[in-house]
């Protein structure tokens, strides 16, 4: 054919692999130097022919044309024939691959540019040899592809599983609270009222429904067709069964406490309180004790800021109630709380003050030591086996103003008035101190607390009466009780409030938790607030109640209209409707109470008479048992 010389001859009927080959060594199109090498070295292996050697035959005939004019050189026209030639064989060559289903090479076409030929197939050349190492390279990015997936994949696994480390604690919590609601089933109850109590269920099964009564609606652990109250009633029936309360005393706490603060409670008074000591001022200082006893390996430190007498006793080698000090009356032996109504009372030296429930002689001998053994403290207790105790501990710590009674508190303004400060510390029932005495919460119940309401009242309308409002710096009374129910203390002091000519101050004391001025139906007096609570689970100490009340009249009371007058408790806070047309001007009841002796109110038959009948009504108003008590009660403070 036309255009082709006998130096090319061979490239009118070659073999496939071979065509390939020798075309690429003749003239390598800048688009077949731009193929993978991968294409490459695939002809090569069909061809059975080493790719190396392949490289240098190309190599050969392209290194030729630099070395002849160098790069950039001018080339005359033989080398543009030869590349007409080129073309023309090019053409052919491209019209033999078309035919061929397998062969995807355009080895035969020429860049627009091909003029500078020399120079072009120099940078071909390394262009080839460049391409087969980004082939190869080529080969690496699609491997480092994968495995920029597979550690792309390997992060987002371990994203996750410290995502569900992270969550553990609250899907955990979650779970927890969606399980099967805390209160038991029948079938459950049954089993457990067959076997002994299982403590640690009960404590578990106690601390789940006092979770979900903090915040019964957004609870998640609960029945939702369970009410409060089956839960509340199962929450009381474990606590009795677990901590041996009766079902009363359990009733009466939860009234006062929400369910958490009722179990920190019960929990507090399963726990002794520290040991107290207090200082005895008339003997000694507390430095010098505390030195002394620290000498005996007795581990201490003060109580507080809030008494410069108490110490506060950690371990101790030696009992603490037989050491010298202790016998040479130094100290007294006596709980945090019991500083309190002393303190709040706070008598000086001169005054005339009475202790109407002295024994066993702890504040009595505070009270004296406050007032420098100066004055006339009388120890009053009802209960003759406790006198002698009373008498020993006086004596024992260098008390000597004191003046020792055994009468009934209720008869004191008849016995002996006129004080400048009175302190009741009122026979209670004692829930406030159920550490020291366990018998407590399985033996008390409402009828112990309404009865020693009724007592209280009658106790308290006496130290009122028996107190002078017109001493100056006088007419204190001070009310406390180791009992923390509010029958035994908001509720007395309010009835007191309305029965006599009192109001209520500041006690004194910085700390502690303010009155109730109102509990379930009833609302108190707003001045109760003034009054101060204990508790163990707050202040580390025996529950107690301080009240402080001022006297602002020595007048009693009287009913208007056509009811009959209500005169003094001066036999123990009775009242008594008084006979039908008699009038009742309690001239007697007034002289006991400012004078403060029965002698007075002896001098007549008429004064005689209104003491009496004054002091048999005044006892039934402090129980509220007669309607005697109405007009009384209606009285504000």
């Amino acid at each position: 054919g036309s255009g082709f010389t006998d130096e090319n001859a061979n490239w009118l009927k070659p073999s496939k692999p071979r065509r390939k080959q020798e075309a690429g060594a003749a003239q390598p199109s800048k688009v077949a130097a731009q193929e993978p090498a991968r294409d490459l070295l695939a002809s090569d292996d069909e061809e059975d022919v080493p790719f190396d050697r392949a490289i240098v035959k190309r190599g050969q005939s392209l290194s030729a044309p630099p070395a002849k004019g160098g790069v950039g050189a001018d080339r005359g026209p033989s080398t543009m024939g030869k590349v007409m030639a080129t073309s023309s064989l090019d053409e052919a060559e491209d019209e033999d691959e078309d035919e061929d289903e397998d062969d995807e090479l355009d080895e035969g076409e020429l860049d627009e540019d091909e003029d500078h030929e020399g120079m072009d197939e120099y940078d071909e050349a390394g262009s080839a040899d460049e391409e087969e190492e980004e082939g190869d390279d080529d080969d690496d990015d699609e491997g480092g592809d994968g495995g920029a997936a597979f550690e792309r994949k390997a992060r987002q696994t371990m994203a996750k599983m410290q995502a569900d480390a992270g969550m553990n604690d609250e899907e955990m919590k979650a779970q927890y609270l969606t399980e099967a609601s805390v209160l038991p089933t029948a079938e459950q109850l049954e089993k457990e009222a067959s076997m002994p109590p299982d403590f640690a269920t009960l404590k578990q099964r106690i601390q789940d429904i006092a979770e979900v009564l903090k915040d019964f609606s957004a609870a998640q652990k609960r029945t939702p067709e369970a009410s409060r109250s089956s839960y509340v009633e199962q929450f009381a029936a474990d606590l009795s069964a677990c901590y041996g309360y009766n079902g009363e005393l359990t009733e009466l706490l939860l009234q006062l406490f929400s369910p958490a603060e009722a179990l920190q409670f019960i929990e507090a008074s399963e726990r002794p309180r520290p040991m107290t000591l207090r200082t005895n001022t008339l003997k000694t200082r507390r430095r010098d004790l505390a030195q002394a006893l620290i000498a005996r390996n007795v581990n201490l430190d003060p109580i507080a800021k809030w008494s410069k007498e108490g110490l506060q006793v950690y371990e101790s080698a030696v009992p603490v109630g037989a050491t010298p000090e202790y016998l040479a009356g130094h100290y007294m032996i006596q709980s945090a709380s019991s500083f309190l109504p002393v303190l709040a009372l706070a008598p000086q030296p001169g005054h005339k003050v009475l202790d109407m429930a002295a024994a066993p002689g702890g504040k009595t001998s505070h009270l004296a030591a406050l007032m420098g053994n100066q004055g006339t403290l009388v120890a009053n207790d009802s209960n003759k086996a406790r006198i002698k105790s009373l008498q020993g501990n006086l004596a024992r710590l260098g008390v000597r103003i004191a003046v020792i009674l055994n009468v009934d508190g209720r008869d004191f303004p008849k016995t002996m008035g006129g004080f400048d400060r009175v302190l009741l510390d009122a026979p209670c029932s004692g829930l406030g101190v159920i550490s020291k005495d366990a018998a407590i919460k399985a033996e008390k119940g409402f009828q112990d607390v309404q009865r020693c309401q009724q007592l209280q009242k009658q106790l308290l309308l006496a130290a009122i009466d028996s107190c002078n409002a017109n001493t100056p710096g006088g007419g204190f009374i001070v009310y406390s009780t180791c009992s923390i129910s509010a029958e035994e203390n908001e509720t007395v002091v309010d009835y007191a409030l309305k029965s006599r000519s009192v109001k209520l101050v500041e006690t004194g004391l910085d700390f502690g938790v303010e009155g109730f001025t109102r509990y379930r139906s009833k609302r108190f007096h707003t001045s109760l607030k003034l009054t101060r609570r204990y508790y163990p689970h707050t202040h580390n100490m025996d529950g107690f109640f301080v009240a402080k009340l001022r006297k602002t009249s020595n007048a009693l009371p009287a009913s208007s209209g056509s009811k009959p007058a209500v005169q003094a408790a001066s036999s123990g806070g009775k009242l008594e409707k008084g006979r039908k047309g008699t009038s009742f001007t309690g001239q007697g009841s007034k002289s006991v109470a400012q004078n403060g002796a029965t002698a007075e109110a002896r001098n007549a038959s008429t004064s005689r008479a209104g003491g009496r009948s004054g002091g048999r009504s005044g006892g039934r108003g402090g129980g509220g048992r007669n309607r005697g008590g109405r007009g009384a009660k209606g009285r504000g403070s």
